[in-house]
């Protein structure tokens, strides 16, 4: 497989391909296209970047000193799902905080350069205390919010997103349960669905079923999943705006870029 990692730089780039080459050094079997992109000042560029790395799901290494530009990297590499590693903010974060006089003098600075790393482990945290619809009431707080019956993967789906820095909660549909109220109350372009095939739910539940030794009642009986995902329709269709995704054989990092485009996409039109 064939790795592709964009070099972003305010001035040469030369000393950061350097450190990366001398890194992938220790990767002997891994095949690995860099690509330079020097003298990068302002948001097109690197919007124009990340839009190349987009494209053939690159990575992108920012070495650029201004926060601002960084920052941008961070955020833009979220939003299209490329893995992003920061050279120059935890340098500058380490530097600070030896040279600072007072510690107390620059209060924040270590966590203000380190925000993707703080912002991973919030969202992580957020993610596991707001599964299987725990804490309704904090809802408003997520910026995702899953909708499935059981096996549609919303958990693993929720927590690959956290690692990505997204603030992921997930809401069980059960047949004949209502869903909470404040669902219907958040924006729509927050609301995903998962749907699938019954069959092919049908069999996941059955291997599940035998994990947990066959106590499970009608749970992965064929009849009674196209009854619950008929249910889950209902509850789907009455908010048009909710973005519905098949995640039938589909891979957890397939449906999440599904997630994150259709994302991304509702906030350039808004």
């Amino acid at each position: 497989m064939l790795y592709h990692i964009f070099i972003v730089s305010d001035g040469t780039g030369l000393t950061a391909e350097q450190a990366l080459k001398a890194a992938l050094v220790q990767f002997e079997e891994t095949e690995v296209r860099m690509y330079l992109r020097p003298n990068v000042r302002t948001k097109q560029q690197v919007l124009h970047i990340i839009s190349e790395a987009h494209n053939i799901k690159g990575m992108i290494v920012p070495t650029v000193v201004s926060k601002k530009l960084r920052d941008l990297s961070l955020e833009q590499g979220r939003l299209h799902n490329l893995d992003t590693i920061d050279l120059m903010g935890p340098l500058l974060a380490q530097l600070s905080h030896n040279f600072a006089d007072s510690p107390s003098e620059k209060p924040g600075v270590f966590h203000e350069l380190n925000k993707a790393y703080f912002q991973r482990i919030k969202a992580i945290e957020f993610t596991f205390r707001h599964d299987d619809g725990l804490r309704i009431e904090e809802l408003e707080k997520a910026e995702i919010v899953l909708l499935g019956v059981s096996r549609t993967f919303k958990t693993p789906i929720s927590v690959y997103l956290a690692y990505k820095g997204w603030f992921v909660a997930n809401i069980p549909i059960i047949l004949g349960i209502e869903v909470p109220d404040i669902i219907y109350k958040l924006q729509p372009k927050r609301v995903f669905c998962l749907m699938t095939f019954p069959n092919h739910l049908a069999e996941l539940r059955k291997v599940r079923e035998r994990h947990l030794g066959g106590a499970t009642g009608e749970y992965a009986n064929l009849s009674y999943v196209k009854r619950e995902l008929n249910y889950a329709n209902k509850i789907y269709k009455k908010q048009p705006k909710w973005f519905k995704i098949d995640v039938t054989n589909k891979p957890i990092e397939e449906i999440s870029s599904e997630i994150l485009t259709a994302f991304r996409n509702n906030r350039k039109k808004n």
